[in-house]
């Protein structure tokens, strides 16, 4: 369950969020007043509550397959992402957007000084009245008393002439709703884009973004949602005798059983995982979202997994999400796959050995818990290889202390979604695939499930399959 404070906080955030969200896609395309400007406002409200809503709801239902919790969590997470995207759309369309509306206000400007500068036109010469004589003017620039003009004799049919009718005064039309009319030099706000272009800009805006984001939800999706890829990767350790060459470790990790992902995909993991043919199978933490009680049947196909050495399972730090960790533990038993808390076991294979060691997530510490690698690895024979499982990456350091050969770790996602990829990559040693912690090897998988959105943009979900190799000699 979230605090009040994470509560608080996450509902803060949507807040300013979609309050950006709402000058782009509600204030920069609609005019005010508009019944268009209502609807809109009132749908970023319902958006700014449904983001957080959904995080905090979710895990109040039932997340097993049935349950109501994929009633909230499916349109929830999915809206979530397209919000994500969105943001990020808007964010990369601001440069251009103000680049046009620089180049709008430059011409504005330039037709305002051409304006300005233009001559007044000269008055028109009064028009001359028949039979009038024109004034001289004496030479000096004086001008001479005007002689009085001889009376115009007029007929009298021309003496009631009546009085011109004056014009009839026409109604002037209302102007439709559009662009704007050029504005006046010297009016308030000369210089700046009308109303409409201003609500093209925004609308041209809106479109790109709501159509980049949708792109982007559904091509994430639809890799979320499919197979895991098969990784093949051959690892080579300096303790690995010719007789331990050729082992194969299938890894597979963050399967995230929950509202969104049932016990059809445990099953589907389990045929890929199978079809390996691996000698040992380890699963590396974060197996599911919610309690054994209510996940313990979508996990339950994990019982078919078959490998020449057995099955093996370490915590992550979902699992201390939720109360009864101990319940999770009794439940791999029951499958057939063997938790490793703080323990090792001994691998024999072609007549040499191996150590495999297992450690809890180092979120078990607020529980008084957590991760204990003295213990695990007290009394072992240093000349034989050691391969730990351990949820996190950053605890490479200290298994590089303790002389680990090989750390198979998951919980990065590899960044499940990119720009996330960067900051996981900034927060990790080894944020996907593999690399080294001092003298330790470390292998991350990217998991077979995902988290919160459904999606996988640029990082697909995969089943890592390691052969260990010995150094050439």
């Amino acid at each position: 369950m979230l605090g009040f404070g994470v509560t608080a906080l996450m509902l803060v955030g949507s807040g300013a969020l979609h309050y950006y969200l709402w000058v782009r896609l509600v204030r920069d395309t609609t005019r005010p007043g508009t019944r268009a400007r209502r609807l809109g406002t009132g749908a970023v409200v319902v958006s700014a509550l449904v983001a957080p809503g959904t995080r905090i709801l979710t895990p109040l239902f039932d997340p097993g397959d049935g349950g109501a919790g994929r009633w909230v969590a499916w349109p929830g997470y999915t809206w979530i992402g397209v919000l994500m995207y969105l943001l990020l759309a808007l964010a990369a369309l601001e440069v251009p957007r103000a680049l046009v509306l620089r180049a709008w206000r430059r011409r504005a400007g330039a037709r305002e000084r051409a304006g300005a500068d233009a001559p007044e036109p000269a008055p028109e010469p009064e028009a001359a009245v028949p039979g009038a004589r024109p004034v001289p003017v004496p030479v000096g620039g004086a001008a001479a008393p005007e002689a009085p003009a001889p009376a115009l004799e007029t007929p009298a049919a021309d003496a009631q002439a009546p009085a011109p009718e004056e014009p009839e005064q026409r109604e002037e039309p209302e102007r439709p709703e559009g662009p704007e009319q050029p504005e006046r030099p010297g009016a308030p706000g000369a210089g700046r884009p009308g109303l409409g272009r201003r609500l093209f800009l925004g609308r041209t805006v809106g479109a790109l973004a709501g159509a980049t984001s949708l792109g982007t939800v559904a091509h994430g999706m639809s890799v979320a949602l499919g197979d895991p890829m098969i990784k093949r990767v051959p690892i080579t350790l300096s303790k690995v005798d010719a007789r331990l060459a050729g082992l194969r470790i299938a890894v597979v990790s963050d399967i995230h059983l929950g509202p969104l992902l049932g016990r059809a995909h445990t099953e589907r993991v389990v045929r890929m995982v199978n079809a390996l043919q691996p000698d040992l199978v380890t699963i590396v933490g974060d197996l599911a979202d919610g309690t054994a009680a209510q996940l313990g049947p979508a996990a339950r196909p994990l019982r078919g997994l078959e490998s020449r050495y057995g099955s093996f399972f370490v915590t992550g730090n979902h699992e201390y999400l939720y109360d009864g960790v101990e319940d999770w533990l009794d439940e791999m038993r029951n499958v057939g796959v063997r938790p490793l808390v703080n323990e090792r076991v001994e691998i024999r294979h072609n007549g040499a050995f191996l150590d495999l060691a297992g450690v809890e997530d180092l979120a078990g510490e607020e529980s008084g818990r957590g991760p204990d690698l003295a213990r695990a690895l007290a009394g072992r024979d240093t000349a034989r290889p050691v391969v730990l499982l351990a949820h996190q990456p950053v605890f490479a350091g200290e298994a590089a202390r303790h002389g680990v050969d090989l750390q198979l770790s998951g919980h990065t996602h590899g960044g499940q979604m990119f720009p996330l990829t960067a900051v996981t990559a900034l927060a990790n040693p080894v944020s996907s695939g593999l690399g080294r912690v001092d003298d330790t090897t470390l292998y991350v998988t990217n998991g077979a499930g995902f988290f919160g959105p459904p999606l996988r943009v640029g990082v697909p979900a995969d089943i890592s399959l390691l052969e260990l190799r010995a150094p050439a000699r």
